[in-house]
């Protein structure tokens, strides 16, 4: 095998590895490609050959397996409305404490389990910020009351 051989190879390989360490089709049109071109180098095409094989073959790849990995994909996701709680100001009904595992806050019509993002413990009647959501728990932070001063 020539070093085109072994490049063709090595890059079927990268994008091999590379479609193994992520969740979604990133680059499994690539190995394809790839391949292609290895093809062409074990029979003796030129580089150019080689590359338009890489190309072609890849973009092909791409044009007939994305919009079914789409169709597949897109079904199994169903909405709930939950998530509208993220960044919203919540008021805290039950004092947070991580330590206790207490804590609740009232946000968008419903009252949530809620945790201390920073561990803090925060008082009952506080105002807090949504900043993530695990299960059914908020994550929050309290937000520092500015104090006005008049004079």
């Amino acid at each position: 095998m020539d070093l085109m051989s072994w490049l063709w190879l090595g890059a079927a390989v990268l994008f091999g590895v590379v479609e193994a360490l992520t969740a979604g089709l990133v680059s499994i049109w690539f190995v394809a490609g790839a391949a292609a071109a290895l093809v062409g180098a074990l029979w003796g095409a030129g580089i150019g050959v080689q590359v338009a094989l890489f190309l072609a073959v890849s973009a092909a790849a791409l044009a007939a397996t994305r919009p079914l990995v789409r169709r597949f994909t897109k079904g199994g996701t169903v909405a709930t409305n939950a998530d509208r709680a993220l960044g919203e100001t919540a008021k805290v009904t039950e004092a947070i404490d991580n330590a206790a595992s207490t804590g609740a806050v009232y946000v968008d019509g419903k009252t949530w389990t809620a945790r201390s993002a920073d561990g803090s413990v925060i008082p009952v009647g506080a105002t807090v910020q949504v900043l993530r959501m695990e299960g059914v728990k908020l994550f929050v932070k309290k937000i520092e009351e500015k104090v006005e001063v008049t004079s």
